[in-house]
């Protein structure tokens, strides 16, 4: 698949668990094509540099010729590959944060115009709290996971204000182009 050049070049921040058990047979090819289709539309994918679900979407990615961003809780590359066990290939680009998972979660979403959420645990949980708290359009891609069912309770029953910008798809295609929609309508300003 080739990337899409006609379009102003957006970074969206890929939400999703490292350890997939709980995910579902479905998990790894909805991970992969929603990686095509970033890269068919000219995003650069922003992912932590970790396993699982992240991994999938940069080896759609990576696999279709597009750019990938990873985001270390790592000081290093030796304490990122000896230490954490996390993988190196198919990240264009890794940032060795040295803050842990958790400020390697909030410089990814900050440096994202959008976020994509897949099947997800406790981290992917703390990426959508900063993604919600910071205002930015976020992609809810639904699957064989509880994900997408707990994170729309977690929103009607926080009463969250910014709604409209919480997608719900389980289209990676659809989901991307939708997501891509919102960015462009807050970049005019007519959200918030």
């Amino acid at each position: 698949m080739e990337k899409n050049t006609q379009e102003h070049a957006y970074t969206i921040a890929i939400s999703g668990a490292a350890d997939t058990s709980l995910c579902g047979e479905d998990a790894m090819p909805l991970a992969m094509q929603l990686g095509q289709e970033l890269n068919a539309h000219g995003v650069t994918a922003i992912l932590g540099a970790v396993t699982g679900f992240p991994l999938w979407v940069a080896k759609g990615v990576h696999d279709s010729g597009g750019t990938t961003i990873g985001f270390s809780p790592a000081a290093g590359k030796r304490d990122h590959v000896e230490i954490h066990r996390l993988p190196t290939h198919f990240f264009n680009t890794i940032v060795y944060t040295g803050f842990g998972y958790a400020g390697s979660n909030l410089l990814m979403i900050r440096s994202a115009e959008a976020v994509i959420i897949g099947c997800g645990r406790v981290g992917t949980i703390n990426e959508l709290t900063i993604a919600l708290q910071e205002k930015k359009p976020i992609g809810i891609l639904q699957g064989p996971w509880k994900t997408d069912e707990f994170i729309a309770q977690l929103l009607d029953e926080t009463h969250y204000a910014h709604r409209e910008l919480v997608l719900f798809d389980d289209d990676p295609r659809r989901l991307v182009e939708r997501i891509l929609k919102k960015v462009r309508e807050q970049e005019k300003g007519s959200l918030l």
